[in-house]
């Protein structure tokens, strides 16, 4: 007999209502079956606690590899080229499949094959394989199926991966050099703490007055040998603790709202977030999601748990008639830009395209504020470097340099 789980849910219905409820199925795939056949769709869906796991796996909880979703990204972005020159949706995604270069990705995307040769809708499938697809990426799909222009619908969420990706991949690449002159930076000086000073501080141990710059040093170095694992360790397990804090939403969301606080830094993650908001909005209502839907899944992709709320909050006005641009502005999270951009894009009827060309905007203002960004800590960790190894040179020298002048004068 088939164990059955019972399956906690946030979804959108039809009329825009965010419902949060339960539902008894033999598996992930099955319950989002049945709420999509209902007319909701799944925003979050999870095993409740103490009922037996079925054979799929609940959506969102699915572990993502990086590879699994570049290979996803790659997928959509094929899948719609080959809809667009006409090929049947199976033989276009059985083609698109053959060209991933992970052996694994193609074992996972294999079932979703399966599934639409056995007869699913490749929303369905996209919603019963949440390692590969979000329900947001499902939702674009469902609405294409629907006014029947699924390769299109799927060129403008492979565009959108792409944009996020970008964004992504730009601010990750920029922080690699300053992160990695700043590791550099630590080591030369535990390096003079742990080998350089200790050589010299068997010449001017006995020294009857030492400047008090070479005192300081002295003493780090001593610190750093004989309690620097221990502070390593303690460090290691303060780290893993305050990962463990910060996972709690409430001190989660105190935390991003110190973020935002921060002078140029708030400012940079405010653009940063409103940017992927911008991109993922746009998309899903140019693919015909409604508005209160769109927002509801618009905001599972913001990072920050500040924004993500009060997004959440706006999806609800929404649903019951309010406007958009309003409450966005009312909340001062987002750029005065942005808000420009959106009240013009209800006013002219035209919100997904301003929503598309404000995250062009956006994307290009992020580039330019990560670069400065950059640009400002990399000359400042070399200054601060260079002061530091000269401090501990310089007191060492001075020092050395007494005790010369002292031999002398005798």
């Amino acid at each position: 007999m088939t164990a059955v789980t019972t399956f906690r849910y946030r979804g959108v219905r039809a009329d825009g209502v965010v419902i949060a409820s339960a539902i008894d199925a033999a598996s992930a795939a099955e319950a989002m079956t049945r709420l999509r056949r209902d007319g909701t769709v799944p925003i979050e869906l999870k095993a409740a606690p103490g009922t037996a796991q079925g054979a799929g796996r609940p959506a969102g909880a699915a572990p993502r590899r990086k590879r699994d979703r570049e290979a996803a990204r790659a997928l959509i972005g094929e899948l719609a080229v080959l809809l667009k020159a006409g090929l049947p949706l199976d033989r276009a995604l059985g083609l698109a499949i053959a060209n991933a270069g992970d052996a694994r990705s193609v074992e996972t995307m294999g079932v979703l094959l399966r599934d639409v040769r056995e007869g699913s809708s490749l929303s369905r499938a996209m919603l019963a394989n949440p390692a590969l697809f979000t329900p947001g990426e499902a939702a674009m799909a469902e609405a294409g199926e629907a006014n029947g222009t699924l390769g299109e619908a799927l060129e403008r969420l492979a565009r959108m991966l792409e944009q996020d990706a970008e964004l992504r991949g730009i601010i990750v690449t920029a922080m690699i050099y300053p992160l990695a002159l700043l590791a550099l930076s630590v080591g030369v000086i535990l390096m003079m703490l742990l080998f350089v000073v200790p050589q010299f501080e068997r010449l001017i141990t006995g020294q009857a007055q030492l400047p008090a710059a070479t005192v300081a040093v002295m003493a780090a170095s001593r610190f750093v040998r004989d309690y620097g694992l221990v502070v390593a360790g303690a460090f290691a397990i303060l780290v893993g603790a305050g990962w463990r804090v910060l996972a709690r939403p409430g001190v989660r969301t105190g935390l991003d709202r110190v973020l935002l606080g921060v002078p140029q830094l708030g400012e940079l993650l405010r653009r940063i977030e409103t940017a992927r908001l911008a991109h993922t909005l746009g998309a899903l209502i140019g693919g015909g999601v409604s508005l209160p839907a769109a927002l509801a899944l618009s905001r599972r992709t913001i990072g920050n748990s500040v924004i993500a709320d009060a997004v959440g909050r706006i999806a609800e006005g929404v649903r019951e008639g309010g406007g958009l641009s309003g409450p966005l502005a009312a909340t001062g999270l987002l750029p005065p830009l942005a808000i420009g951009f959106i009240r013009t894009g209800e006013e002219t009827s035209q919100l997904a395209l301003m929503l598309d060309r404000l995250a062009v905007v956006l994307d290009r203002d992020v580039k330019t504020r990560v670069a400065r960004l950059v640009a400002f800590l990399t000359p400042a960790i070399t200054v601060i470097l260079g002061a530091v190894v000269a401090t501990i040179i310089g007191s060492v020298m001075t020092a050395i340099l007494g005790f010369n002048d002292l031999a002398v004068a005798s």
